[in-house]
């Protein structure tokens, strides 16, 4: 079957145990669950693919009914996350892995067809460079998360770790818009500035980076870099910050500028952290948001222009 999506999201379901000061708490999550719900509500025809143990069928089911068509290959063990906030500050966190649902392989998106497929491996190993080239032989635009690439299990807990050169070459080389945050930015070009690192990464190959950081989003392309910032009224849902980023970016830069699709997934992600879980707010929320917070960035259209990658 070849049916034609607007969007594709690849990535693990996580069961996610969050701790922090204001409990435990178990939430659904994943990269192809957070950016696939920003994308159907945002109006687009939508494939989720993931991979997930039967018992987590829940999710699958709660996809399916907002209108998202998911491609699930079931597995004994769910990918199963525990992440811990120490601090009041969102971005210290600790987290551990204790099951994970395995490698995709090419036959999971071979016979999926969309604008654009947004990957979002949560630990090496899990989208391989056989995936990417069956993704390079469709005409689409690829989206990846670096995480995937420079995030392993070392004994039960997430590490990152040095990225082969070798294989971030040929990664780089196969996509077309990268996702990382400060961090991993950083680690791997050695720059501490985040324009100058978004440069050197595209300098391997992707046409645009989004570098998501404590305050915003930063977006390189076509040698420019726009940045936005994240306005929660207030921070309950830190996990997930960066994968619905990403889907935003990637929902509305199918039809809009660099530049709106940067300020539209900085007024998403920041009503995203208001909550836990995947964003559920809705459109005229958003541009509700872009109006109150980000009215200084007056180049913003609200309307969708063409744009092509």
């Amino acid at each position: 079957m070849n049916t034609p999506y607007d969007i594709a999201f690849v990535g693990h379901y996580t069961k996610d145990t969050i701790v922090s000061k204001r409990g435990t708490r178990l939430v659904h999550g994943g990269a192809f669950n957070y950016g696939s719900n920003v994308a159907v509500r945002a109006g687009l025809r939508v494939a989720a693919i993931s991979r997930l143990a039967k018992e987590d069928q829940e999710v699958v089911e709660s996809l399916k009914s907002s209108g998202i068509e998911v491609w699930v290959t079931y597995t004994e063990h769910s990918t199963c996350l525990r992440l811990e906030y120490p601090t009041e500050n969102p971005d210290i966190r600790m987290m551990f892995v204790t099951s994970s649902a395995g490698a995709f392989t090419p036959d999971d998106v071979k016979d999926i067809t969309a604008q654009a497929f947004v990957l979002g491996p949560s630990l090496h190993g899990e989208i391989n460079l056989e995936v990417l080239e069956e993704l390079r032989k469709k005409d689409t635009t690829i989206a990846c998360d670096v995480q995937g690439y420079v995030r392993a299990d070392v004994d039960g807990k997430v590490e990152y770790v040095a990225w082969d050169t070798e294989e971030m070459k040929a990664v780089l080389s196969r996509i077309d818009v990268l996702k990382t945050d400060a961090v991993e930015a950083e680690m791997i070009t050695a720059e501490v500035d985040k324009k100058r690192a978004a440069q050197t990464l595209a300098s391997y190959g992707p046409k645009e980076i989004v570098l998501t950081h404590k305050d915003g989003v930063l977006v390189y392309a076509n040698t420019l870099c726009y940045d936005a910032k994240f306005t929660p009224k207030e921070m309950i849902g830190r996990s997930g910050r960066g994968d619905t980023c990403i889907g935003a970016y990637m929902t509305k830069r199918l039809s809009a500028s660099a530049e709106e699709a940067c300020i539209w997934a900085a007024a998403v992600t920041s009503l995203k952290m208001e909550a836990e879980g995947p964003f559920t707010r809705s459109m005229r929320e958003v541009d509700e948001k872009i109006r109150k917070d980000y009215s200084e960035l007056s180049s913003y259209v609200i309307m969708n222009t063409c744009c092509q990658f």
